[in-house]
């Protein structure tokens, strides 16, 4: 059910790409307490981006959850910032992140909803 979608404007060598969307998706299922076979990472490199008026490496990221734990955001930035900005070699300065708190009807999977 946690869906965390990364954009950014950095190149990211093939090798690397899964290896990143599993650590991500790791630190996603440890942070919010949610068994890692609900949780699905995408990563979208080199996009057209600015940040501040400048190219220089920037990311977007979109963490989507049901029951996301609104109260613990400043907490999940932080370390999702972290955890990002060393992996993807981004300053957390330059990360933005938008937190988004599901409803059960509204999320689907295996043909049902939860």
């Amino acid at each position: 059910m946690p869906c965390i979608s990364i954009k950014t404007n950095q190149s990211v060598p093939k090798e690397k790409q899964i290896d990143c969307c599993q650590s991500i998706s790791l630190k996603t299922a440890a942070l919010l307490g949610k068994p890692e076979n609900y949780v699905m990472t995408l990563l979208e490199e080199q996009i057209s981006m600015t940040m501040s008026g400048t190219t220089e490496p920037a990311a977007y990221i979109e963490l989507k959850s049901i029951n996301l734990p609104e109260d613990q955001t400043t907490e999940l930035s932080s370390q999702l910032s972290q955890h990002i900005s060393k992996l993807l070699d981004i300053k957390a300065k330059r990360i933005y992140i938008e937190f988004s708190n599901a409803q059960r009807h509204l999320w689907g999977w295996d043909g049902r909803t939860f």
